[in-house]
């Protein structure tokens, strides 16, 4: 029984795991090798059950002990296994391997390719829950260039044995969408949680690439993980691949921006670079362990409707990698939420720069109604790490600013504002460049939109000729001539 592996028909119900195995191995072409580390070969044992198995798998291992995945994947310069430097190498022995083994010229038909985990499931103590990396390197046509889907899970569950099942299941969904699904990633990746929970598994980080893949943008995709609560917050770098935030954030020293950087503005380049100043200046941070986030929320990512408008994401998150900044996309609308996040990774001081009216909003009790302890509680979370608030000025209607010193919260929030305030918490950013402080990303938006003249001088150097060269937020390059 031959199965085109072109596309996928629209199914009445979603296939079973074992359909789902069924099917690859009824596939005369699709042919390949399973290696699994640190949680049994969980994947490779849905082909086993489903029967056929012998037409797909070429091989199945588990070099679990550390001595035989060096002798064989060598040695990592950090000495760790599960990592995506382990799992990239594996995939690419193993598919090297299938090549030299396997005569093109006998199986001209064939599409090989390699599926690979390197995990580590729930220790003994119920400590750490577990994660790992979980990728496949495919073909969809003979002799043509590999494909590669790469991500990174959490396991939520504590059981052992649970996860290992979990993991057996996400694996043959990943495998399925390969093949089946490749065309439609967004849908791909939905399909990932085919008969599961997503209490049981978080994926946090999916990279995309190969031939197949060359118009899809990873940040994009990062942005589908928070959208379907696959995860509450995604991290891409200025290149635009998605980035693993325990690798990034691990025992650093985070200073974070949250804004709609639509457009990123002057402003927003003057309190980044004014709060680092400060902030590396402070005793217990690291210069060299420093790592700045900016961060947008999904909450500011939505329109007037309700949906997330993605091209609009796209314009903002082209800009800020432009500048070399690396972007944190998260469903934390409350800041102490985003502090508890960083400090997954990392227990080094932190802190945040924020402008007059979100540091006000910051103590408005209506967003801590949903917590036993109110905003008392929030406050806990948040002030309880080792962190300070970079505060930058607002410019008044009558040209006076406002600081912390003159701030105004609620009447019941005055003492506690105070507290933080004389307690080091609340710093306010004094080198700031004044002549600056009348711009707004609403209204250089709005002037980009209408085709008004001016609002390239409030952008910083560069951004105000990429967002004309790439028609971002609906510019239009017979609007505005930039020169050279």
């Amino acid at each position: 029984m031959e199965i085109s592996y072109k596309g996928d028909p629209t199914l009445e119900s979603i296939p079973s795991i074992k359909d789902k195995a069924l099917r690859i191995n009824l596939n005369p072409n699709i042919y390949g090798t399973f290696a699994e580390i640190g949680a049994g070969q969980e994947t490779v044992r849905q082909f086993f059950r489903a029967g056929g198995a012998s037409g797909t798998i070429a091989k199945a291992m588990s070099a679990y002990d550390k001595a035989f995945s060096d002798a064989i994947y060598g040695i990592e310069n950090d000495r760790r296994y599960v990592t995506e430097a382990r799992l990239r190498k594996m995939l690419d022995h193993e598919v090297k391997l299938i090549e030299d083994r396997i005569s093109r010229e006998d199986h001209p038909d064939k599409l090989f390719f390699s599926y690979a985990n390197t995990v580590t499931t729930i220790d003994f103590a119920k400590r750490y829950k577990g994660h790992g990396w979980v990728g496949i390197k495919f073909q969809v046509e003979p002799n043509q260039e590999y494909n590669k889907i790469i991500l990174h899970v959490r396991f939520k569950e504590n059981d052992a044995r649970l996860q290992q099942e979990t993991l057996g299941k996400l694996g043959t969904n990943l495998i399925y969408g390969g093949f089946y699904k490749y065309n439609v990633p967004k849908k791909l990746l939905r399909y990932l949680y085919d008969h599961l929970d997503k209490d049981q598994i978080e994926i946090d980080t999916i990279n995309f690439s190969g031939p197949v893949f060359k118009d899809v943008d990873n940040r994009l995709m990062s942005l589908q993980l928070v959208k379907n609560g696959m995860t509450d917050a995604v991290m891409f770098a200025p290149d635009g691949n998605n980035v693993l935030p325990a690798a990034v954030l691990y025992k650093k020293n985070i200073l974070a921006f949250r804004g709609s950087f639509r457009p990123v503005t002057k402003v927003n380049m003057d309190m980044y670079e004014n709060s680092l100043a400060m902030f590396k200046k402070e005793n217990r941070v690291d210069p060299d362990k420093t790592k700045v986030i900016f961060e947008i929320t999904l909450s500011n990512l939505r329109g007037g409707g309700g949906e997330i408008d993605e091209q609009d994401f796209m314009d903002r998150a082209k800009l800020l990698c432009s500048l070399g900044q690396t972007v944190l996309i998260s469903n934390f609308q409350e800041y102490y939420k985003l502090v508890e996040y960083f400090s997954q990774y990392s227990k080094s001081r932190m802190g945040l720069a924020l402008g007059v009216n979100n540091l006000i909003d910051i103590f408005d009790e209506k967003y801590y109604r949903h917590l036993s302890g109110g905003i008392l509680e929030a406050f806990g979370k948040l002030f309880f790490k080792d962190l300070r608030v970079y505060l930058y000025p607002m410019q008044n209607e009558d040209g006076s600013l406002t600081t912390s010193d003159n701030l105004k919260v609620h009447p019941r929030m005055k003492e506690l504002y105070k507290f933080f305030k004389y307690n080091g918490k609340v710093i306010d950013i004094t080198d700031y460049n004044p002549s600056i402080l009348n711009i707004f990303s609403r209204k250089v938006l709005k002037m980009i939109s209408t085709g008004e003249q001016g609002w390239e001088e409030m952008l910083p150097e560069g951004v105000a000729k990429l967002i004309q060269e790439k028609n971002l937020f609906g510019c239009s390059s017979k609007k505005v001539q930039i020169e050279n």
